[in-house]
């Protein structure tokens, strides 16, 4: 088996690079819509609990939300 150096020209480097960062715009533009889903989920869930209408079972979907909203965080560091 020989091995083949496959040349990349310069114009496909650019490419990739603007495809790469696109990719990493799109991706970041996708977390930040989670964030603020997951942030008005616990808004709601603190002003549910503020007006009484809590259940045993709403307080796991609280942490589950804070959990999500931290790796999101974690993500962009």
């Amino acid at each position: 088996m020989t091995s083949r150096k496959i040349n990349i020209s310069k114009n496909q480097d650019e490419l990739l690079e603007k495809y790469l960062a696109e990719h990493a715009l799109r991706r970041q533009e996708s977390k930040e819509q989670y964030r603020k889903i997951v942030q008005a989920g616990i808004a709601k869930w603190i002003s549910d609990f503020q007006k009484g209408n809590i259940v045993i079972n709403s307080v796991s979907d609280l942490r589950q939300l804070i959990e999500i909203d931290l790796q999101l965080q974690e993500d962009d560091v």
